[in-house]
Formats: structure tokens, C-alpha cells, sequence
């Protein structure tokens, strides 16, 4: 059996591009009998740029009721808050003694804010330090990355090595990445991709009306009513096609061809399928997040299930350095 991490991040309530492009595919993995997976919401990580604290709570809660909500289980695999296991910042201290400094200053999450050094703290350029903490604490097989975090891996079993070599054995393991190479691409609203830094997102948990306010949103061209249209440059049968089935998509686009079909047809067929496709998804959210209790008892669950995984491994690190 594979043991495959990913880290969450918990900057806030994730939207339909976080629910195609991370979720789903995470759950297909937590879904195949081989594998027991490690999930995790980087609570520690958030810190370096979310300093409110009421802010990163309800960011906690917002993502963990999403994940809970679109089935991730919970009794077969590990889901946990990374602060809730200070073990986590002891393997951080130590791997950092054994990271050197070129090898920080060129990660990307330092050198892509390394023009304006007044902004970055200390907590961001020793950021992969704490992520190979993440990683190597639980023996990871496998961490699913795109091939924009794959330096990250690198540098999680470069520091692994590190420590193994001084040691002279092998106490960490060394895991491997899983390139998501099928990872999609989400159109946004204005037909970027979807992030929230663009605020071009469609929230499949909020309100009715606001999920309908950001569907009629879509950016679309100003071709009349009666018009044909090409399918193929509209946001919002990019959006449709990816949701939708076979059938559904090909009789949307012969209505685009066809004209006498207007944008505000599609806007409203791609509304009512979200309400379809995430009705079940959608109320379980609001029940889990009108009783967070409920979600902390998960969370806390979860790190109680992961502890005795994390003590082993540092244990390990711990003799081996002579603590």
C-alpha cells in the first residue's frame, strides 16, 4: 500500500477551480484500495501571510467542511490540522540545520517576493523546510505535486539525504513526487484562470443568489441573441463542457450554432447544473460549518489517528542525533 500526503492550504473557502483541479483528483486517489492517504490543512504554512487569527480559523473550518462535504473518508485515510502536531515544528528545527542557505534562497516561494526583502519573513524563506517536515514526518511514499512544486520535492529529499548521510543510515524516507500531468486548467469568469488573487471565482458553497450573481458574471462577447455563436471561445460553455455530460455538451453546442440562443441560456443552463451536481455537496457544507464542533472533532480525530506515526519517525531522527 502507498502512503500518498498532500497539503491543503487554508487560505480560505475553496471555489469550483479548487474543487476540479485539487479535490476531485485527491479523492480518486484516496478512493483507490492501494492507497492510504495523509491529508492535511497547512494551518502553520498560512501564517507567513495570514496574520488575523479569527481570519485563519474560519479559513480552517471553511476548507475542512469542504473537503468533508464532497465525501473525503475519513475512516480509511488521515485528514488533520498541521498545527494540531507540534511534532511537525521539532523535525522543522532539525531538518533546518541541515539545509544549506543557497538552497532556500533559491526556492520559489522566496525568489518570486526576493525583490522586495522588507516583505519576506523568515517564516517564508525556511517555508520549504517546514513543508519537508510535512512530508517526511508520516514516511510518505508519495506527494501528488504539479510540475510548478516539483522543486519542493527535490529539496524535501535533498534534506532527507542530508540527514541520512550525516547519520549514516537511512532514517528518513525519501519520497517520491506524483506528477499530476492531467491536472485541468479552470476558466475563471473572465476566462483566466480561476484563482482568487484575480477574483474571477464561482463558489459552488455560497448562497443561492451569489452563486447565481457570479455565474450571470461571466465575461462574454456581445454577439446578438439570434446570432450564431462559437462555442469554442465562450467561457461559459468552458465551464459547461467540463461539468457536463457527452450528450449535454453536444446539444449545447449545437444550440450555439444553431443561434436564437443567447449567452443568458447558457449562463442559466450552467447554473442549474452546479445546483445538480453540487445540491448534496452544497447542504452538507452549511450543516458541517452550523456546527464546527462537529469539524473540530474530525480535525483533533485525525491528528489523535497520525500522532503515534509522527512520535515513531521523530523518535528515530531524535536517537539518531543523539536528543
Amino acid at each position: 500500500m502507498a502512503r500518498v500526503l498532500t497539503g491543503i492550504q487554508s487560505s480560505g473557502k475553496p471555489h469550483l477551480g479548487n474543487i476540479l483541479g485539487a479535490i476531485n483528483p485527491a479523492l480518486e486517489l484516496a478512493q483507490d484500495s492501494k492507497n492510504e492517504c495523509f491529508f492535511f490543512i497547512a494551518d502553520w504554512h498560512s501564517l507567513t501571510t495570514i496574520k488575523d487569527a479569527k481570519t485563519r480559523k474560519e479559513n480552517v473550518l471553511a476548507v475542512a467542511a469542504a473537503w468533508l462535504a464532497m465525501g473525503f473518508d475519513t475512516e480509511k485515510n488521515f485528514f488533520y490540522r498541521q498545527s494540531d502536531l507540534p511534532e511537525v515544528g521539532e523535525l522543522t528545527w532539525y531538518l533546518s540545520c541541515f539545509t544549506p542557505y543557497p538552497m532556500l534562497a533559491n526556492a520559489h516561494s522566496f525568489k518570486d517576493k526576493s525583490d522586495k526583502l522588507a516583505d519576506v519573513n523568515a517564516g517564508l524563506f525556511t517555508y520549504p523546510v517546514l513543508m519537508a517536515s510535512d512530508i517526511l514526518l508520516y514516511d510518505a511514499d508519495l506527494v501528488p505535486v504539479g510540475k510548478d512544486q516539483k522543486q519542493h520535492l527535490e529539496m524535501t529529499r535533498d534534506m532527507a539525504g542530508a540527514l541520512n548521510t550525516q547519520v549514516g543510515k537511512e532514517v528518513l524516507k525519501k519520497p517520491e513526487s506524483l506528477i499530476q500531468e492531467s491536472v485541468q486548467t479552470i476558466p475563471g469568469t473572465d476566462g483566466q484562470k480561476m484563482s482568487k488573487s484575480y477574483g474571477n471565482t464561482i463558489d459552488i458553497f455560497a448562497p443561492a443568489k451569489v452563486l447565481k450573481k457570479q455565474v450571470m458574471g461571466i465575461v462574454t462577447d456581445s454577439t446578438p441573441l439570434e446570432e450564431p455563436k462559437d462555442p469554442d471561445t465562450c467561457h461559459v460553455f468552458a465551464l459547461y463542457k467540463i461539468l457536463a455530460s457527452a450528450d449535454a455538451v453536444a446539444e449545447m453546442r449545437a444550440k450555439y450554432e444553431g443561434g436564437n440562443y443567447g449567452y443568458g441560456h447558457a449562463k442559466k443552463a450552467l447554473h442549474e447544473l452546479i445546483l445538480e451536481t453540487y445540491g448534496e455537496a452544497r447542504a452538507q457544507y452549511d450543516q458541517l460549518l452550523a456546527d464546527p464542533a462537529k469539524i473540530e472533532e474530525k480535525l483533533k480525530a485525525g491528528a489523535a489517528k497520525v500522532r503515534p506515526i509522527a512520535q515513531e519517525v521523530l523518535g528515530r531522527v531524535k536517537d539518531a542525533l543523539g536528543y
